[in-house]
């Protein structure tokens, strides 16, 4: 029997549901797109148009993948954030919807008729840094990470934004030093649990890179860390913003304090968990 857009996509929401999937029906969406090689427009206008039996075969395969609970944008290898279309693989936590908020309270620190620069630590697939400087022209920044295959894509990330000549990128940890000081530092380190990895979603725990998850035994080794060397990063009147945890911001926001650091409200979240902690650099 002959497969179509909508019968394949139907197949293949229904096997995400039996898998309990969270977003069966826009994974399904997803899946059908990058195995048959179509666009939502051809979905949505021409749902009867037969598919060949390698396309149908494509697509089956990767929601075999799916159903085993990788990630669907390592699947397809991207993940849309903010405004942009980001390349992701195993190298990098995907972007989360919630690190829109870090993003939001790097605007606010930032004029748009004015220069700056910007530090992200743990820059990852490089999403915070290359959104905030897509809506800044003037700005320009440095992305961290301590994995130089997070970089590479981070880096690739730039270019295809072409966003490069703004965008620098440099392996180190959080004790590496620059030559400079920033006008707004960010972050969004490390702030799991050790000991909570496993039992998080398996799209998390069996595919994301642990690295990046593992903020040790209470969650907060990596704020610890950040806080030590912000004096050498933030320009006296400068910014931070650091993305945290459920039940981590206020812990934060005390280790901020006792530094010396002036704190701003905390962003919150559409769940309302306090999402993001902000300060600013008083001397």
């Amino acid at each position: 029997m002959s497969e179509t857009l909508v019968s394949v996509w139907q197949a293949a929401r229904d096997r995400l549901i039996a898998a309990g999937v969270d977003s069966p029906v826009l994974d399904a969406r997803l899946l059908l797109e990058a195995g048959a090689g179509v666009a939502r427009l051809d979905i949505v206008t021409d749902p009867r148009r037969l598919l060949s039996a390698e396309q149908a075969a494509a697509v089956h395969a990767l929601v075999d993948r799916r159903v085993a609970r990788e990630p669907v944008s390592h699947i397809v290898g991207k993940k849309a954030f903010w405004t942009l279309d980001l390349n992701v693989s195993r190298a990098v936590l995907t972007p989360r919807p919630e690190t829109e908020f870090l993003v939001e309270e790097a605007l606010k620190a930032l004029a748009p008729t004015s220069p700056a620069r910007i530090l992200d630590l743990g820059v990852g697939s490089g999403a915070v840094l290359l959104a905030v400087l897509a809506e800044r022209d003037l700005a320009s920044g440095i992305g961290l990470d301590i994995s130089a295959d997070a970089l590479d894509v981070a880096r690739g990330n730039a270019e295809t934004l072409n966003l490069g000549n703004r965008a620098e990128f440099r392996l180190g940890d959080w004790s590496t030093l620059f030559a400079e000081q920033f006008d707004l530092v960010v972050s969004n380190p490390p702030y799991v649990p050790s000991a909570d990895i496993d039992n998080l979603a398996p799209e998390v725990s069996k595919h994301e890179p642990r690295i990046a998850l593992d903020g040790g035994p209470d969650g907060l080794d990596a704020y610890r860390a950040i806080v030590a060397r912000l004096h050498d990063w933030v320009k006296p009147r400068g910014s931070f913003a650091f993305e945290v945890g459920k039940g981590q911001a206020a812990i934060v926001e005390a280790l901020v304090t006792a530094a010396g650091y002036e704190v701003l409200a905390a962003s919150v979240d559409f769940a309302g968990v306090p999402r993001v902690v902000v300060g600013r650099r008083a001397d």
